[in-house]
């Protein structure tokens, strides 16, 4: 059986340093500029220093659509390493339940939600800073909308996407019915070739294994993936790296199990924050 590797976040890598000051400002404006009802985009940005390049994260919110605690979450990091940080708040009334937000509208009328992502980045870059690119990121429901939005929409400026302990997954597989699979949806074999060679990053806390917790779902389908959320994690990503052997494609995602973090989006952000510092610092380097 073909196996991936869990790359080890050590407290080593956890001294990466920081030239910034303990400086941010935050606040909200509303996002309208794409077909879906307006969106409140709560940001931190530094405040202190000039934004220029500054990478932009994009962090999707939870169950909660706590938008404003998400963005909070990020506030010692964009004071840590001069991130630009917005978090749309996909609001329960516009977009009711799972189905119209971890799973993007897919199936209904719409709203579908994945394609607000890049209409936002294009938003964010005229506020300012040079950024080419945006990351995306976030923990628990909002890892369901990442990792499908990678699937269904092509978002071309994505550098990175980070999905942190999600609940259960879609998988690669078109014989499975949507949405534990992609049975009943338009994607095909080249569709799934594409999703499995882009940028995704899944990030495993490697205490998240509470079989108890009331918000893990727990239809069949679900269990099938594990019995916790670390292990329908592993089990998504053998999944897709089988797939990708299957169809003969290379296979782009990688697996960080983060010790020592449980359901936690604060722990998580941590973690995709260092990985996304390391990426952005690598990118500069590698300029001419």
């Amino acid at each position: 059986m073909t196996r991936f590797l869990f790359i080890i976040l050590t407290a080593a890598l956890l001294s990466f340093g920081s030239a910034y000051a303990d400086d941010w400002r935050s606040g909200s404006f509303v996002f309208t500029d794409w077909p879906g009802p307006p969106i409140t985009i709560h940001y931190v940005e530094p405040d202190s220093v000039d934004t220029g390049d500054a990478p932009v994260v994009i962090v999707m919110h939870g169950v909660d659509r706590n938008a404003d605690d998400y963005a909070a979450n990020w506030r010692g990091l964009v004071a840590e390493h001069g991130f630009r940080v917005y978090a749309p708040e996909f609001s329960d009334a516009d977009f009711p339940g799972a189905a119209m937000y971890n799973l993007g509208g897919i199936g209904t009328d719409g709203p579908y939600a994945y394609s607000a992502i890049e209409p936002l980045f294009t938003a964010i870059a005229e506020r300012g800073g040079t950024a080419e690119g945006y990351y995306l990121f976030s923990h628990s429901a909002g890892a369901q909308f990442v990792h499908r939005a990678v699937l269904f929409e092509a978002l071309p400026r994505l550098i990175m996407a980070f999905s942190a302990n999600a609940g259960w997954y879609t998988l690669p597989d078109p014989a499975t019915d949507w949405p534990y699979g992609l049975s009943g949806t338009s994607v095909d074999e080249a569709a799934i070739g594409a999703w499995l060679g882009r940028p995704l990053v899944v990030l495993l806390g490697d205490q998240d294994t509470d079989r108890r917790d009331p918000n893990l779902r727990r239809t069949a389908e679900a269990m099938a993936q594990g019995e916790h959320r670390y292990a329908r994690g592993a089990f998504f990503m053998r999944t897709a790296r089988d797939r990708a052997v299957e169809l003969g494609v290379p296979f782009a995602w990688t697996a960080y199990n983060v010790p020592g973090v449980a359901h936690d989006n604060a722990g998580m952000a941590q973690a995709a924050a260092l990985l996304i510092a390391l990426d952005a610092e690598a990118a500069i380097g590698g300029e001419d």
